[in-house]
């Protein structure tokens, strides 16, 4: 019987339809519009993944020892990662420009 979706770590998930960069997708740094930004807080994280599952522009990776982060040239800070974490460990800050 397989275990509950909600019992995997990020990394046993089956691809679905992940998109690779292709072209010179990675030249159009995209974060310049964004207003606001998210904070990780690794004493809080779960290491649950739902961050990196649910970020639309990919801009959310790996650290060491499976806690994750944001790559802030492509995060456009929707706060979609903020809003899907259950453990309250990302906060969405102003952007200081």
């Amino acid at each position: 019987m397989a275990k509950p979706m909600d019992q995997y770590k990020w990394h046993e998930l089956n691809l679905g339809c992940v998109i690779e960069d292709v072209g010179n997708a990675q030249e159009y740094k995209t974060g310049d519009w964004r207003s606001q930004k998210p904070v990780h807080d690794n004493t809080k994280c779960t290491r649950c993944a739902l961050c990196w599952l649910f970020c639309p522009d990919s801009a959310v990776f790996e650290i060491e020892d499976e806690y994750f982060d944001t790559n802030l040239d492509y995060c456009k800070g929707c706060g979609i990662c903020a809003k899907e974490c259950p453990a309250d460990a990302i906060t969405m800050v102003e952007e200081e420009r």
